[in-house]
């Protein structure tokens, strides 16, 4: 196996810091306990353990990889030559994703030369040439001051991390939760990586973890924006690759400007079932499961035994923590797998603890980690990050990167474990308790054969207890996609309508058209019959007639809604609030879902030539 843990270097391996004494001695207790229940449930069920062989790339291969998954792939091989067709994404990229990229490209630039490659590589310094020029300018045009201006504007006093020292590692560690917390802005306007680079500049050292920091959480919020909250899920496909391409890219500068190491991996190998619950790919599993119910994105199987955990109350003392017998799970499995799909299960037979054992070993027995192999080491490293917010960063980057269907269970479970610590009260499973039973579930994944030493499993019982606590507290601000990196589409897109609109123009006149009756048919119809200050609102599928709706200052989607729904006509009487949706469409965007909040003036300001449209949400 390929598979490696962070190496500690050995000196007197459990000096804590002062911090580590108000760690909660009963989490770490339980995680020690989950962690002895997993490789007994192991034990039971080796001979169903299926394998997978992870690849630790030779030199080059990683940045290739890197540059092929950030949707620039044209840069180096067979098929390089003009950039042309990544200018414009490059263009649009910050100093320090230009930093990243260009850091990448040259790596595999040498790689190709050493292998006697004659791959034509260009040299990235000068498609990023007229950035450096552009007077440190970001890319919303702002001046690179205002990143520190507005980083000042969101910093909270509360945002370091607490630390343990493990020989000569230092940990990031959970604190108690029942101390007040701190309200702390989350900036989403400015790239993470530039925050990061103008917080070490104006504390003119480097960043350092305040050991006596015992301070909490802080509860990090998010500003309201007037145009609106992108949220995953709002965007069309083609936006959202583009969005995941950023989020590599962006995840990786602030990786490279805090120096911690962001190295993806890749399953070569894997043996897997192609049927059946436990064991099987999460996208097998899904696509068995559509024939049962069309439309479904988490696993039956899963959410049942959510369900089934719920029906037994959230109640119960030790909800999660107390494992059902071995032999029992093992025969429930078997009889899952041979009766689920057939309906013919007796649920009642499964008790609750029995149901959040099989829950737990449903996520341990996928063939690759819900967090997917690519990015488990990732998901890792934020222990490294210095401060609380870098690694919330981190993580809203990581979790966009997941594949839809992990992402999707992903959310599920964190759902369901926030409502088990709403009960903390009678059940005794506080945030904490939750992070240090489930972390081992989603962090020593058997099909990857982790091999440790006692001090190796105490950094990661500490480092990955505390990423599962920040998963649960912060989850509804992790599935937000941030604002620069939607800014960064629009240009994108912008950029990409004057090529093609430029195009077209060539080709009309080629063709000797009558360019200035293109010009005229190039005029949208908001030009062409609404007034200025007034947006035209169409549902094509749900009503015939449009609604021309006067902007105002106070003017919000929500209000938009409402008013469509008021009408008594036809299918729209029908339909309730959250049924349907207020879509912006076209413009510099592809489509983007509305949230209730959005102001429809700023928006407008933002996309001028954008449709407006109500209709329901995908499944």
């Amino acid at each position: 196996m390929n598979q490696q843990i962070t190496k500690v270097t050995e000196k007197p391996p459990f000096d804590r810091s002062s911090s580590q004494d108000s760690m909660d001695e009963v989490s770490m207790e339980d995680y020690w306990t989950e962690l002895e229940n997993i490789k007994k449930s192991n034990e039971n069920r080796q001979e169903d353990q299926e394998v997978v062989v992870v690849k630790e790339p030779d030199e080059g291969e990683l940045e290739e990889e890197w540059l092929k998954e950030a949707g620039l792939s044209n840069l180096f091989g067979e098929a390089a030559g003009d950039p042309q067709e990544s200018m414009v994404f490059l263009s649009t990229l910050t100093r320090t994703q230009a930093a990243a990229v260009q850091k990448r490209v040259e790596t595999v630039s040498q790689t190709l030369r050493k292998k006697n490659k004659q791959y034509q590589i260009p040299d990235v310094r000068d498609i990023f040439a007229q950035q450096r020029e552009s007077n440190d300018k970001v890319p919303d045009g702002t001046e690179s001051q205002s990143v520190r201006t507005n980083e000042n504007k969101y910093r909270g006093k509360d945002d370091r991390a607490s630390s343990l020292v493990v020989g000569e590692k230092e940990l990031i560690l959970l604190v108690p939760e029942e101390a007040p917390a701190s309200e702390t802005d989350i900036n989403l306007e400015v790239s993470f990586a530039e925050q990061a680079v103008s917080q070490k500049e104006s504390s003119k050292e480097k960043i350092q973890k305040n050991r006596g920091d015992d301070g909490p959480l802080p509860n990090f919020r998010l500003p309201k924006d007037k145009t609106g909250t992108t949220r995953i899920g709002d965007l069309a496909c083609q936006d959202m690759k583009k969005v995941c391409y950023l989020a590599l890219i962006e995840l990786t500068a602030l990786y490279d400007v805090l120096g911690v190491e962001l190295k993806q991996q890749k399953a070569v190998k894997i043996k897997t079932k192609d049927s059946g619950l436990f064991g099987v790919p999460l996208t097998v599993l899904l696509e068995q499961d559509q024939r049962k119910v069309s439309g479904t994105r988490i696993p039956l199987i899963f959410q049942k035994l959510i369900s089934r955990i719920e029906e037994g109350g959230l109640e119960t003392e030790g909800l999660l923590r107390i494992p059902g017998a071995a032999t029992r799970i093992k025969n429930l499995c078997q009889e899952l797998e041979a009766k689920f799909y057939e309906g013919t299960f007796n649920w009642e037979s499964v008790k609750q603890h029995d149901a959040a054992s099989l829950l737990k070993l449903f996520i341990r027995e996928l063939p690759q980690p819900l967090l997917s192999v690519e990015y488990l080491k990732a998901f890792q490293a934020v222990q490294n990050l210095p401060t609380k917010k870098q690694q919330l960063q981190a993580l809203n980057l990581l979790v966009i990167l997941l594949p839809d269907a992990n992402r999707d269970t992903l959310k599920a479970l964190l759902e369901f474990l926030q409502r088990v610590i709403d009960s903390k009260e009678k059940n005794k499973m506080t945030a904490m308790n939750v992070a240090m039973v489930m972390a081992p579930n989603l962090f020593m994944c058997h099909t990857l054969g982790l091999k440790s030493s006692e001090q190796q499993e105490f950094v990661m019982a500490a480092g990955t207890a505390n990423i599962m606590h920040l998963l649960i507290k912060y989850q509804k601000l992790l599935w937000t996609i941030p604002k620069f990196i939607v800014n960064q589409v629009r240009k994108q897109n912008t950029e990409n309508h004057k090529k093609d609109k430029k195009a077209m123009k060539k080709l009309l006149k080629k063709m000797a058209y009558d360019r200035e009756k293109y010009e005229k048919q190039d005029k949208t119809a908001n030009d062409a019959d609404v007034p200025q200050g007034v947006i035209r609102v169409q549902a094509p599928h749900l009503s015939k007639v449009s609604m021309a709706i006067q902007l105002t200052e106070e003017l919000k989607a929500s209000d938009v809604l409402a008013r469509f729904l008021s009408q008594e006509s036809g299918i729209v009487q029908t339909l309730k609030k959250g049924e349907v949706f207020l879509y912006e469409v076209g413009g510099n965007i592809g489509e983007r879902c509305l949230d209730d909040d959005t102001h429809m003036k700023d928006l407008y300001q933002l996309n001028p030539n954008a449709e407006w449209v109500i209709k329901s949400k995908p499944s």
